[in-house]
């Protein structure tokens, strides 16, 4: 008799087995035997940032531009950041936070239910990730100092000073002018001034080419070629005064895992700094960029489910369609619409129905 009543348990447990509802694990946990594990998918939002990079030197003659050339210029040298583009590129990897195991039994509709609901991607494998990766470039650096060719002058130029000297005559003692001549080094101004000489002596030069005041004659590529090297000569000179710009581009990855307990969904992407570029959320030197998960129109309501007492059923996951508006202070990036799945209702189907029949 009691061996009797044993059978009749052990197949009640296997009964129940075959029909159990997919089944949470907690860490730890042992897994049940001949069941399957799968997680629910999470959207992962991935946004590539380029920023434009100049780094500034600027000239030795800056402060003498507009009195010599008439122009304003930069004075101080820097570093310079622009945001140019942002991207947005969501993808869906498993939500490694919970693992569900369910065991599918002997049924092929359940076989066959399972995998389309891997198809959909309402469900997914506990080690699926389709993600791709994203490298990060940084600036390159300035290696050489960019006016060492720019000194079309010398830097020394003769200085003549009246000395005296006291001599006796037949008047008596009378100080007599004595003439000196030494080399001394030019000052910054003097040596700006005459760079600005020669920038307009070469672009009257140029004048007299192209109008043909000029005693040579230039033609075809003789003459391109000669203007070509009057141009380089000018812009060595003016870069003396105007400065010297290198530019690059910045180019960063960020990524941003919307999190359910959050109840504003609103996340730092990254931060930007006008003279360190881009910098991670974590940093205070740079003014934010963010980002803001808006619900879209209400949902349909779902019907409420005992999910832990759902019998033969798979517990899946229905994306949440959300508003993703991204601002810099007042200014609107971007805004577009986004499934985000961990933002979603979790729901059970039968998972041993025959469908398309």
């Amino acid at each position: 008799m009691k061996r009797f009543f044993g059978i009749i348990i052990l197949a009640l447990l296997t009964i129940t087995a075959t029909n159990a509802p997919a089944q949470m694990l907690n860490p730890g946990e042992k897994l049940p035997q001949g069941a399957l594990v799968y997680s629910l998918p999470s959207t992962t939002l991935c946004f590539v940032a380029e920023a434009s990079h100049e780094s500034f030197s600027a000239g030795p003659y800056a402060k003498f531009a507009q009195k010599y050339l008439g122009i304003q210029v930069r004075t101080e040298s820097g570093e310079f950041y622009k945001l140019n583009s942002l991207k947005m590129f969501p993808y869906i990897e498993a939500d490694y936070s919970a693992n569900y195991a369910l065991n599918l039994g002997g049924s092929k509709n359940a076989s066959a239910n399972f995998m389309e609901l891997i198809n959909q991607g309402l469900i997914i494998w506990s080690d699926s990730y389709t993600g791709k990766a994203e490298k990060v470039q940084y600036p390159s650096m300035i290696k050489e100092a960019p006016f060492t060719e720019g000194l079309a002058t010398s830097n020394i130029t003769s200085e003549t000073t009246i000395l005296y000297k006291t001599v006796q005559t037949s008047k008596g003692m009378e100080r007599v002018p004595v003439q000196q001549n030494q080399l001394v080094e030019k000052s910054l101004e003097k040596r700006a001034e005459e760079a600005a000489a020669t920038i307009f002596r070469l672009r009257a030069k140029k004048m007299e080419i192209i109008t043909g005041e000029t005693d040579a004659t230039f033609s075809g590529e003789a003459m391109k070629a000669v203007i070509d090297e009057i141009n380089r000569l000018e812009r060595e000179n003016l870069t003396l005064f105007t400065g010297y710009s290198v530019y690059d581009i910045q180019r960063m990855t960020f990524e941003i895992v919307p999190k359910t307990a959050d109840q504003k969904q609103i996340y730092i992407i990254f931060r930007i700094s006008e003279n360190e570029g881009l910098l991670p959320s974590t940093e205070i030197a740079g003014r934010p960029v963010v980002l803001e998960l808006i619900s879209e129109n209400p949902e349909a309501p779902l019907p409420q489910m005992n999910l832990a007492y759902e019998k033969g059923r798979v517990i899946y996951r229905r994306p949440s369609a959300m508003v993703a508006r991204v601002t810099d202070g007042q200014k609107l990036l971007m805004q577009t619409r986004v499934p985000v799945y961990q933002l979603g209702q979790l729901i059970s189907f039968p998972i041993d129905i025959a469908i398309g029949k």
